[in-house]
């Protein structure tokens, strides 16, 4: 009888942390693994093989295409609504869940379509495109104000 009263309590603390684990990140407009971790140089790149280099374009276009809709209001991850004095209520946690589903279904299309066409790219195109890219990403982690 312990054992199974035991074993209930932990099921139930389990899925009371799985419930409120998911709804913490309903308020943030981008987390941190939405946002690429090393930036490379020219030589870096034309070390890679295509199909390497067109993940490093993906991944750049996934993080430009998630915070550029939200570049005014933040350029940092893990910013909640509530952190913008921005009401955390049921109309605004909607409004940008919706915002966060239509990217990500963007995203998953813009990838298809990255992995059928981009690979018909000369292999010089591709990196310059990945170097332009990680500028615009550098430009967006200043901010619009120009500071870190």
């Amino acid at each position: 009888m312990l054992k199974s009263n035991l074993l209930l309590g932990f099921i139930f603390f389990l899925l009371i942390q799985c419930t409120y684990g998911q709804t913490k990140n309903e308020a943030v407009f981008f987390t941190q693994k939405d946002q690429i971790n090393k930036f490379h140089t020219i030589s870096d790149l034309e070390n890679l093989r295509k199909g390497d280099l067109i993940k490093l374009y993906q991944k750049r276009v996934r993080e430009i295409v998630t915070i550029i809709p939200f570049l005014s209001l933040t350029n940092e991850p893990e910013v909640r609504l509530g952190d913008l004095g921005i009401k955390e209520d049921s109309d605004h946690l909607k409004t940008l869940k919706k915002s966060v589903t239509a990217t990500q279904e963007a995203l998953d299309t813009i990838e298809i379509s990255i992995e059928e066409l981009v690979p018909y790219a000369d292999t010089e195109k591709i990196i310059l495109t990945i170097l332009y890219f990680e500028e615009i990403i550098k430009k967006m982690r200043i901010g619009v104000s120009g500071s870190f």
